[in-house]
């Protein structure tokens, strides 16, 4: 036993756990992604246990131990348990009785190899045992070693019982894999890539969202968009190169932000992504104005003048605008903005100095006289390069008042 699987055995509540369901003839084993992440030195995100014992002996010993109970995922013999803090999600051990590509009908058993069966890829069906042996019936030690992503068992047979395992395939390749995706799970997903039409657009929404957090989701997303699969899911192209590029300048920690990079040009981009994949307004609007910053820095001959970088920040504020220069950076493939993004950085975002109470004020113009003036009073101060003396304020106020009357 490694000195890793020892810390997470005699970590207190994972402890606490195991010994409130092992014994009595029931058996409970770590399972999935924390035993593959410790084998592959990775940190571990969550702790899961699969467990011999029925929802309902879970529950009876867990209130014998006196553990939180939060009753989510219990039709699906899922029991979520809190201890000191944590939540933890213990299964009943099960076999798939009926499938439909999208949820499973299952009848719950006593067999950790079945259970292992049942599960997608070889590298997900590790599990570890109280004693701290490492359970292996579907060659994922093997796999790991090779940081190959396999599918159990028939790949189509896999992805029929549920098409988000397309996903799944490219997510954990990115994730795990290296080189290649495998050949068998990529004609796999390439045959039955149809299936992704029938889900539901949250769940592809918060599978594509992990997919861009991936450590090589560039190389993995050219992969998808040659085969036909991005297409099925944004309605629109992808920019393998461009993400790629973008991480390589300044990685950004954000999801969305990577989802703009692989697939927003302009506005109407983040439209079609906000129906596709169920976006939020306030993340549809951010894809929205970072494309659109990113059309007008484009639309420059050359490099952004302080005055347009200033109409950007006035426009759009500092987040989009650097968004925007971020996504124009990334597809001329340097890093040749960088004077750009300093100034956007250390520039307060200007103010527009007059409102209409100024307008009326200084005009007696009423109604929707005072709104005309104040776009013509914007447009001129944009092009003075946003003066803040105050009589330069006022000279451009009356001639934008003049013009309007």
């Amino acid at each position: 036993m490694t000195e890793d699987f020892k810390a997470l055995l005699a970590d207190s509540a994972v402890a606490q756990l195991l010994a409130c369901l092992n014994g009595a003839g029931e058996e409970t084993r770590i399972v999935g992604g924390a035993v593959r992440n410790l084998l592959l030195g990775m940190p571990i995100v969550d702790v899961d246990l699969a467990t011999t014992a029925l929802p309902e002996q879970v529950i009876a010993r867990a209130r014998h131990a006196a553990l939180k109970i939060v009753p989510v995922g219990l039709e699906h013999g899922t029991v979520s348990l809190v201890v000191d803090g944590r939540l933890f999600e213990v299964t009943t051990l099960r076999r798939d009785i009926e499938t439909d590509g999208r949820r499973a009908k299952v009848q719950f058993g006593r067999d950790f190899a079945a259970d292992a069966a049942r599960r997608d890829f070889t590298i997900n069906a590790l599990s570890l045992d109280i004693a701290g042996k490492v359970h292996d019936t579907q060659g994922g030690l093997e796999d790991l070693e090779a940081r190959r992503v396999r599918f159990i068992g028939n790949p189509e047979q896999r992805i029929r019982e549920d098409y988000l395992r397309i996903l799944r395939f490219f997510r954990f390749h990115a994730s795990y894999g290296r080189g290649a995706p495998d050949p068998a799970g990529l004609a796999a997903c390439l045959r039955q890539r149809f299936g992704l039409l029938g889900l539901s657009r949250e769940r592809l929404r918060a599978e594509m969202l992990r997919l861009m957090m991936s450590a090589h989701v560039a190389p993995t997303l050219a992969v998808m968009s040659e085969i036909g699969i991005i297409g099925l899911i944004t309605g629109g192209i992808a920019y393998p190169q461009r993400l790629a590029a973008l991480l390589a300048l300044s990685p950004p920690g954000d999801a969305l932000m990577r989802l703009a990079a692989s697939f927003v040009s302009v506005p109407e981009d983040a439209a079609r992504l906000y129906d596709r994949l169920r976006l939020s307004k306030h993340e549809s609007e951010r894809l929205a104005r970072a494309a659109a910053v990113r059309v007008r820095l484009k639309s420059a001959r050359d490099r952004a003048s302080r005055n347009q970088l200033r109409t950007l920040l006035f426009e759009f504020g500092q987040t989009s605008a650097l968004e925007g220069l971020a996504l124009h950076d990334a597809e001329r493939g340097a890093g040749s903005q960088t004077e750009a993004r300093h100034f956007l950085q250390a520039t307060v975002r200007p103010e527009l100095p007059v409102s209409g109470a100024d307008v009326i004020s200084q005009s007696l113009l009423r109604g929707p006289a005072v709104g005309r003036v104040l776009k013509r009073f914007q447009a001129a101060w944009i092009r003075a390069g946003f003066p803040e003396d105050p009589a330069a304020v006022a000279r451009i106020l009356q001639q934008a008042i003049t013009a309007a009357k």
